[in-house]
């Protein structure tokens, strides 16, 4: 298991906390694998959501340091949105 999955797992399970998240969002780091956030919490894995957030380590870790908003990733091509779009702005609020 990849040691930057358990990281960002523990990062969003802070996030997420006192929240409540009703949809199912994948996020699919390049290269390094899947963390799946849904009304059962954060977790490691490979399965069906609603919608799949693809970008880089890079990306994504910019995303959840603070450091880039994911609104301006999508907007300039770095972060992809594959599903629900609604999903997508629903945790990206909850995370900023």
């Amino acid at each position: 298991m990849s040691e930057v999955l358990e990281k960002a797992t523990v990062t969003i399970s802070e996030k997420m906390e006192g929240t409540t998240f009703n949809s199912s969002v994948k996020f699919n780091i390049e290269e390094e694998g899947s963390i799946v956030v849904d009304s059962d919490g954060v977790r490691i894995s490979e399965e069906e959501t609603d919608c799949t957030l693809i970008a880089s380590l890079e990306t994504f870790s910019s995303i959840l340091n603070g450091d880039m908003n994911a609104t301006e990733a999508y907007m300039t091509g770095s972060l992809k949105v594959e599903g629900s779009m609604s999903a997508a702005m629903e945790l990206s609020s909850i995370l900023s």
